[in-house]
């Protein structure tokens, strides 16, 4: 399950990743945080370009796939407006091993976030600042 929604369902996601093969499921969730560089957060939004992105996200899957024996395999970002504390990615592995499972799982968020053409606004008390400036 690869895509891009409004709003993040853990148990979809969870739900996506069962296989009878895999003994090891292993799940990143990235959420809203109320601080950022010394200062409080209020929200977050986030947009992409969706089209690359969707295509950029199928590659790294592609990639882990082939590096690792993953049964199945999760990526899905938020895109909209978050607040405090709601899931904005979710990606997920499972296989028959808990050790291909947490090194597939840590590499799909570390690509995503270096690749993926995914902007993030953070909204503070005083300005609101684009981050993650990547392609």
């Amino acid at each position: 399950m690869i895509k891009l929604v409004d709003r993040i369902d853990l148990n979809e996601a969870y739900q996506a990743l069962q296989h009878p093969e895999a003994g090891g499921i292993s799940i990143f969730v990235g959420s809203v945080r109320n601080h950022a560089h010394g200062k409080g957060v209020h929200r977050l939004d986030f947009e992409g370009y969706e089209p690359m992105a969707l295509k950029e996200m199928e590659a790294i899957a592609e990639r882990a796939q082939d590096r690792w024996p993953i049964k199945q395999l999760v990526m899905v970002h938020a895109l909209g407006q978050m607040a405090i504390g709601d899931p904005v990615v979710v990606v997920g592995t499972a296989t028959a091993h808990r050790d291909a499972a947490f090194e597939s799982c840590k590499f799909l968020i570390d690509e995503l976030k270096k690749t993926v053409p995914i902007w993030k606004k953070e909204y503070f008390d005083d300005q609101t600042v684009w981050v993650n400036a990547h392609p």
